[in-house]
């Protein structure tokens, strides 16, 4: 999907659509994709002369693509963080890394989504943890 198709599932917009590109790879996973370019916001004061893209960010890189299986869920509805457990970052995620993000749910309680994340550059992999989120009416 590119980022005009993940518009009609996910309620963000730029600057806060932080993925390229992304696919749903199963049932309840999916692949997202994200190239750093070195101009985006986020890295402007983390750090300067040695940008590094903060967790926080590809925590919600990954959060985003744990949408991608839950887009029948979504309509019409907002997906809320609801918390974040054993999140881990294994290594750093530059200007010019494509990130590799890869979700699965984990399990389901409507309203509220289970999911297991991992990010990887260059099949590495720089981050890792567990996510779940509410889908709340708009």
């Amino acid at each position: 999907m590119t980022k005009e198709e993940l518009k009609t599932i996910l309620p963000h917009r730029e600057p806060m659509l932080l993925l390229d590109e992304a696919d749903q790879t199963g049932e309840n996973s999916a692949e997202g994709h994200y190239t750093i370019r070195g101009d985006e916001w986020f890295l402007k004061g983390h750090f300067p002369g040695y940008p590094i893209v903060p967790g926080v960010i590809q925590c919600e890189m990954l959060a985003q693509t744990c949408c991608l299986p839950l887009k029948e869920q979504l309509k019409g509805k907002t997906p809320l963080y609801a918390g974040m457990n054993k999140v881990r970052f294994h290594g750093q995620v530059r200007p010019g890394d494509t990130l590799v993000l890869k979700c699965e749910i984990t399990k389901s309680h409507p309203p509220f989504y289970f999911a297991s994340g991992k990010g990887y550059v260059n099949d590495k992999m720089v981050v890792s943890g567990e996510f779940s989120f509410a889908v709340s009416e708009k």
